[in-house]
């Protein structure tokens, strides 16, 4: 069985031939670098022994060469070990953030965007930067260890005797230290990603904050994250400090027990002074891999804190069943829809829009609603009485805790999902553009249409001349959340989204609530023309944007507290919704 860990260590993996060019020049950086000290021996043996200066230069130019190639082996090393990591942690991102897509409401509720962009690439940024470390550092610095102590050991078995139980212990106390390091730097990443989602909503509500004077409230609230930032760093820097004062301390008091061991054998005339300094050499040649561990044991516990986040995220599951065997809602014509004593619930404060209920509060109870094909339904009510909920709940956002949901004769928890997102629509007033081409926000970049059916229906929402006077056309870039583009424009291309999708059911929660009269004309001539032919759902407060609905449902407090065609309820006094239109202006 796969689990989130081994997924995220499988798309790190590069292919066989990767691997083996890795692994080829890998070996080179590695050896190349112990064969220098047996040049370094027999230089000063032969110095000592009073070789010629032709014999001597022409040995220092082997060394010479050894160098430069062991430095081209690890500069190749480097270039490989970042080409491929890169590459892995590209495929670990496009499965975060697919994963994370495919994650439902219920999920996304409970995390802020600055969160999720620590999570999807953050995380995965410290994979990437230890996988290159891992490479250069730790597989080549244990390799390199290995070739030493073999060297040392066939030189003279006492001093690698010594120097393999010095290196033995030492990497048993890194691996302990290890657990220490992993918890304080997994909090230390936590806090991060709360310092992210902190800056993110305040960035984004930057204009509410400074028109409601709750700007010193802002930064207080960053300067309290900050602070828990600071304070999770500052014990993992503490964790980390005392590992690497612990090893330099242990390595000055085993190098200086080597040197005394080559010392005391030249002395006995058992080492020659060439093969002591080759040793001094070897042994310096261990302190290099050894701090190089301890340099790389912040990066490995962040790396081993971003692969336990993101398998922790692979982990999360979707709330909302998959059928068992799905089946598709029909492809043409107008979908019909009913709600059958549906109740509804939040499990927890999933949405950030100050529409939902706390834990487990009921915001929906025995909600019956029908439709025909071609119908539509105009929801009214108060802010928090359930409008929103209910469009939710037809887009299958979330599933109803009793009862059911009904579209095309389907209950939609037997639905494709696919089916689902092609077959029913919404358009909000929150209207999303992406930093792309006008092409692309309108097909949400899929191969939908050719450019001329696009610029028939910019048109039909009324953006012909908008679409003329831009200088690249269809090419022309818009920045993101609507930079650069009206709201009235923004919500026509919302329309003009739909359009294109050609639903069966269509879904306008407050679609223009925050316009002005002239464009929310435009805008009710592209819901005139979205809604021919299809069923709808309008919820808005502005009552005369439900003149054309055939029901309406007046909501109070998660309750259908009256429900009927509109010009019943229109024509009827005592109705509420009688009421609402008399008390608003609006002619009956």
């Amino acid at each position: 069985m796969t689990t989130p860990t081994s997924d995220v260590l499988r798309r790190l993996l590069p292919g066989r031939r990767s691997a083996l060019a890795l692994a080829a020049a890998t070996t080179a950086m590695t050896v190349l670098p112990l064969a220098s000290p047996q040049i370094t021996r027999r230089f000063v043996d032969d110095a000592i022994g009073g070789a010629g200066t032709r014999h001597l230069v022409s040995v220092a130019c082997g060394y010479l060469a050894l160098a430069v190639a062991g430095q081209g082996a690890r500069l190749l090393t480097a270039w490989l070990a970042g080409l491929l990591a890169w590459d892995g942690t590209n495929r670990l991102r496009e499965r975060l953030a697919g994963h994370a897509l495919g994650l439902d409401m219920a999920f996304h509720g409970r995390r802020t965007p600055g969160e999720m962009i620590e999570r999807v690439d953050g995380d995965v940024v410290a994979v990437a930067d230890f996988v290159v470390a891992f490479v250069l550092d730790v597989v080549a610095g244990v390799l390199l260890l290995a070739g030493v102590l073999v060297v040392v050991l066939v030189t003279d078995l006492r001093v690698g005797g010594v120097l393999l139980a010095y290196c033995v212990l030492t990497g048993y106390g890194m691996a302990r230290a290890q657990r220490l390091a992993v918890p304080s730097s997994a909090r230390a990443r936590q806090a991060s990603a709360a310092v992210f989602g902190a800056v993110e909503e305040r960035l984004a509500g930057v204009e509410d904050i400074r028109a409601n004077g709750a700007g010193e409230h802002a930064v207080n609230r960053f300067h309290h994250v900050s602070g828990e930032m600071y304070r999770a760093e500052l014990r993992a820097d503490r964790v980390r400090s005392g590992l690497l004062a612990g090893t330099t301390v242990a390595f000055a008091a085993g190098t200086a027990l080597v040197l005394g061991l080559a010392a005391w054998s030249r002395q006995s005339g058992t080492l020659t002074v060439g093969t002591a300094v080759l040793l001094f050499q070897y042994t310096q040649m261990v302190r290099a891999p050894l701090e190089r561990l301890i340099d790389q044991l912040k990066q490995y516990q962040t790396a081993l804190a971003g692969v336990a986040r993101v398998g922790d995220l692979l982990a999360e599951r979707r709330t909302l069943p998959e059928p068992a065997r799905p089946r598709p809602l029909p492809a043409t014509g107008p979908l019909g829809l009913r709600l059958d004593r549906v109740t509804f619930a939040y499990d927890d404060e999933t949405a950030r829009d100050g529409k939902t209920a706390p834990d487990g509060t009921t915001v929906l109870s025995d909600v019956t609603v029908a439709l025909a094909p071609g119908e539509t339904l105009g929801l009214v009510g108060r802010t928090g009485s359930g409008k929103t909920t209910i469009a939710r709940l037809v887009l299958r956002l979330y599933d109803p805790v009793e009862g059911g949901v009904q579209v095309g004769g389907l209950d939609l928890r037997e639905v494709d999902p696919a089916s689902v997102r092609r077959r029913i629509c919404a358009v909000t007033q929150d209207v999303q553009l992406f930093a792309a081409s006008v092409r692309d926000n309108l097909t949400l970049f899929r191969p939908l249409a050719d450019d001329q059916r696009l610029a028939a229906v910019l048109t039909d929402v009324g953006l012909g001349d908008w679409l003329a006077a831009l200088p690249d056309g269809l090419d022309t870039q818009l920045g993101g959340r609507a930079a650069g583009v009206s709201a009235g424009e923004a919500q026509l291309l919302a329309f003009a989204r739909a359009f294109l999708a050609d639903p069966g059911l269509v879904v306008l929660d407050e679609a223009s609530s925050r316009l002005d009269p002239a464009t929310e004309r435009r805008v009710e001539r592209s819901v005139g023309r979205l809604l021919a032919g299809r069923t709808g759902v309008i919820i808005a407060h502005r009552l005369s944007s439900l003149s054309r609905v055939d029901k309406v449902a007046v909501m109070d407090g998660g309750v259908i507290v009256e429900y009927g065609r509109r010009e019943d309820l229109a024509a009827d006094p005592g109705s509420r919704f009688a009421r609402l239109l008399e008390a608003a202006g609006v002619p009956r």
